[in-house]
């Protein structure tokens, strides 16, 4: 009988430290099975279908455990059933999830050994974001698709400041955005950015000008402001769909710098004949040249060379760049259309009978006919057109009078105008100029000893390029103009009344001693305001200068 006792008293197999081991993994099991419940509803994914998967999962291993009599091999199977579906449904959730929720990649496990706060710290560049309603927005919560646009906005409009950029487009391709800033009126290509971080960026910027954050497709614009160091910038934002995806545009606002006649950069003699303009007999003046070379600051500056306390002055346009002060500013708008024609609020303005009157857009008969009426009546007129020399603007013009004599007897004068770069005063390098050249475009060789160019990029000891800080790197820092000029006197116009060509225009006008912007852009070079290259980029169109031509034998 004792031997009996002891046999049954050693027969006790459960041990402890196994039982606490498996509760352990059963209990662990519980909370991954609730979460996994949880987090598909949120992602949006099959719920059921992953609950059941973890379900049976944890259930199949356990059972296993209980079989298998080696316990580590039961616990490994078991952790193997758990762990491999838990892994596939996060790999699975990962992938249909933006970044920024995503878990156990590389940037989410070093995230969680990161202070937030000094996150933020770090990524700010000083920057303050103002609402379209002129409210400060407050900084999103880490982690979030409003971080990231947040994050990347204040990257991108640290750089786009501080290299002077005047619009910038954001266009979808594949699997990222292309990113161009035009800088000094010539774009630049810079580093394609993922798509889904400016995705991120183009959302925060929606909710910053309070435009339909869900809207993706309809053109969409609006506004707010960016202040850094004390200053504010102003940009605008304008967003629309595209069969790859959503473009946007940011436009930087300035406050339209009012520009005087000696500002534009005319040459002393061209300043003399623009300022005689508001003293002498009143006509139509053509402020031409193509778009985006400057005539609406032309066109401003001329209406200002005029005194508005003994002049009643008034503009017609289409969208004013700017408030004139001590002018009537008449706007066209698109809900004009429906009641007016352009034309015919031209003329309700010609009724309340101004002394002055600029016009833009003049590109219609009707308006041509409209303004050489109202030289009749003893008005100043001041036009814009888009043309790309004098001869083609004149040329433009009388086509539209459709009266050659009376489209010339009313015209005064006729400017034509490029924007051309200016050379950074900072890193400019002079080189020996091209005699001939000089010869050519009548400069004396002898008063010229340096022509300038961009500067070229110095590096320092460790080889790496030191950039320019007053034009980060591009040579040049922003622009002035360049003109053709020309006044019409009764003896020009006589001549001018029996022309048959272009070329017979630009003989008269050269008689004139009007310069071409090619030579007008030499001088320019002569200065050492801009160089060469950019002469030729602005120019290399084709210019309507005279040409010889054999006489018609009629």
């Amino acid at each position: 009988m004792p031997t009996i006792t002891a046999t049954i008293q050693m027969g006790f197999y459960v041990s402890p430290i196994k039982l606490a081991v498996f509760v352990i993994g059963f209990l662990a099991w519980l909370p991954l099975l609730k979460w996994i419940n949880n987090d598909a509803a949120a992602v949006r994914t099959i719920v059921h279908k992953w609950t059941a998967a973890i379900f049976v999962a944890g259930a199949a291993g356990l059972i296993v455990w209980l079989v298998i009599p080696i316990f580590i091999i039961g616990l490994l199977m078991y952790i193997i059933a758990i762990g491999t579906t838990a892994v596939i449904y996060i790999m699975h959730r990962n992938s249909i999830v933006d970044t920024y929720h995503k878990i156990l990649t590389i940037e989410h496990i070093k995230s969680l050994f990161v202070d937030e706060q000094k996150q933020v710290e770090k990524i700010t560049k000083g920057l303050v974001f103002i609402t379209a309603n002129r409210n400060k927005a407050p900084v999103p919560e880490a982690k979030t698709p409003e971080f990231s646009g947040y994050k990347t906005s204040q990257e991108f409009f640290d750089d786009a400041i501080r290299r002077r950029a005047e619009d910038v487009l954001f266009t979808p391709a594949d699997q990222q955005y292309i990113i161009q800033y035009v800088i000094d009126g010539v774009t630049e290509k810079q580093q394609p950015r993922g798509r889904e971080e400016i995705e991120h960026f183009i959302r925060y910027l929606k909710n910053l000008a309070d435009l339909g954050v869900e809207e993706h497709r309809k053109p969409q614009t609006g506004r707010f402001t960016v202040q850094k160091d004390g200053k504010s910038f102003g940009w605008e934002v304008s967003t629309a769909g595209t069969t790859a995806g959503e473009q946007a545009r940011l436009r930087f606002i300035s406050d339209y710098s009012f520009k005087m006649l000696p500002d534009l950069g005319l040459m002393p003699d061209q300043l003399e004949s623009l300022k005689s303009i508001a003293n002498g007999p009143k006509g139509v003046f053509i402020v031409s040249g193509p778009k985006k070379s400057g005539v609406t600051t032309t066109f401003y500056s001329l209406i200002r060379n005029n005194d508005p306390f003994l002049n009643n002055i008034n503009t017609l346009e289409k969208k004013p760049a700017g408030e004139v002060p001590s002018i009537t500013q008449n706007v066209y708008t698109l809900g004009d259309t429906g009641v007016t024609t352009y034309a015919k609020k031209f003329q309700t303005i010609l009724r309340t009978a101004p002394d002055i009157i600029g016009v833009e857009h003049s590109e219609e008969k009707d308006i041509a006919k409209l303004a050489c009426s109202a030289v009749k009546d003893n008005r100043m007129v001041y036009a814009t057109l888009d043309a790309g020399s004098a001869i083609e603007a004149i040329g433009r013009w009388i086509n539209f009078v459709a009266d050659k004599n009376l489209a010339i007897d009313c015209l005064v004068g006729i400017s034509n105008q490029r924007l051309i770069r200016k050379l950074c005063q900072q890193c400019r390098q002079p080189y020996e100029p091209n005699k001939e050249l000089l010869r050519k475009h009548n400069i004396p060789a002898d008063k010229i000893k340096a022509f300038y160019r961009p500067g070229e990029a110095l590096h320092d000891k460790h080889g790496k390029p030191v950039i320019c800080q007053n034009c980060q790197g591009t040579g040049f820092y922003g622009r002035t103009a360049i003109f053709e000029v020309i006044i019409l006197d009764n003896e020009i116009k006589q001549l001018l009344k029996q022309v048959k060509s272009s070329s017979d225009i630009g003989n008269i006008f050269r008689r004139a001693k009007m310069l071409y912007l090619q030579e007008q852009a030499i001088r320019k070079v002569a200065e050492g305001v801009t160089s060469i290259n950019e002469v030729i980029r602005n120019l290399s169109g084709p210019q309507d200068v005279p040409k010889k031509t054999t006489p018609s034998k009629s």
